[in-house]
Formats: C-alpha cells, structure tokens, sequence
C-alpha cells in the first residue's frame, strides 16, 4: 500500500498540497508530520505523511488476514469509521479462539494492529477490535456489576474493590456510576493490576 509523503517549506501549504491531492478533508486522514532543520542559509523542511483513514481500514483487514490465516483461521469484517476513530468487527467460526481467556488474545491482537499501523504510516487513530458484539455484552455485564456493588456500598457503607482491569474497562466504570448517588469511584493499585475503587461519599 503506498505511503503518501509530502514535503515543502510551510506546513499548512503542504497539507493543502497533500488534502488536494489526495482530494480529501483533514477529517478523514492522519497526518504525521517531521520538522527538518536546514542548514547554514536553507530553510526548515516540513515533511508529512498524510494518509486517509479508508487506507488505514484496508492495511488493518489485509494485515489481520495475513497473520490470523498463519494461525490457520478464517475471518470476515466490518468496519466503521466514526470520529476519526477505526473500528473492526471480526466473524469467524473460531470465535473463542479470537477473544482469548479473559479476552486476552483480541487485546494481544489490537496492540500489534496498532503498532503495525504506526511502523507503516508514521501515526495511526485509535483501533478498535471487537469479535461479533464480545466488547458489547462485556461493557454491558460490566455496567451491571458496577451498578451492583455500587448499591452495595451506599447501603453499607463500606468500600469494595473490583477486579484488576484494563484502562478501558475503568473507564467504563467510573462513566457508569458517574452519577451514581451516595458513592465515589477511584483507581489504584499500578498495571498490570490497577483496579477500581468504590467508596462511600461521606454525607454533608
């Protein structure tokens, strides 16, 4: 897949350059930029790599073929791009086998997509992996018990500690009991065992 590099002496010239080209919006493309100082009586260079996203979806689908059909397995996507942001829903008849314990593999596998994508374009927008609606009825059944434990500790008025989880997952705590009324959410502890917190709010 070819990278799309462009140089000149002003940036916002050489975008312009690039987006009429490739006849796109700065929304729809990732720009990675370097700053190359000129010498004695030249000026600064400033070379980007702009590429649209509809050619990251492409390198994402052709690079997951690749390795998962080494692995010996057969996958299907679908893919959308909303707010500037990549995600990829896989089908295949070895599902278990995609998500992994604990939904390890699929995590294991968004990170090498990611990299790989940074190594190939310079900068890459965030990528989602998902089997079918696996990170859908995860967030769901997280939320729930979240919601749980919360009722729990404003009737009780002790602490609870959740499970270790990932960035995401916390966030997805905190957000659902954002609002939630006689409690507060913290994390702590360091990675990989970083965790949430619910506690009691004090009353006024």
């Amino acid at each position: 897949m070819e990278v799309n590099k462009f140089s000149g002496k002003s940036y916002d010239e050489t975008l312009k350059l690039a987006l009429q080209t490739l006849n796109a919006s700065e929304d729809e493309v990732i720009i990675h930029s370097e700053e190359k100082k000129g010498g004695l009586f030249k000026s600064t260079v400033y070379e980007l790599t702009v590429t649209p996203l509809s050619d990251i979806v492409e390198f994402v689908k052709e690079y997951l073929t690749s390795v998962l059909s080494a692995l010996g397995l057969t996958v299907s996507f679908e893919t959308k791009i909303r707010d500037r942001q990549i995600q990829v829903k896989m089908y295949s008849d070895d599902n278990p086998i995609l998500i992994g314990k604990q939904g390890r593999t699929l995590s294991c596998l968004q990170v090498i997509v990611r990299n790989a994508a940074k190594v190939k374009f310079g900068s890459a927008p965030y990528i989602s992996l998902d089997v079918e609606n696996y990170k859908d009825k995860q967030i769901m059944y997280l939320e729930k018990t979240a919601k749980r434990l919360a009722k729990e500790v404003a009737r009780t008025k002790v602490a609870v500690e959740m499970d270790n989880m990932n960035a995401y997952e916390r966030l997805v705590v905190h957000n659902a009991l954002a609002n939630f009324k006689g409690i507060y959410t913290e994390s702590t502890g360091e990675e990989p065992n970083r965790h949430v917190v619910i506690k009691p709010k004090e009353e006024d």
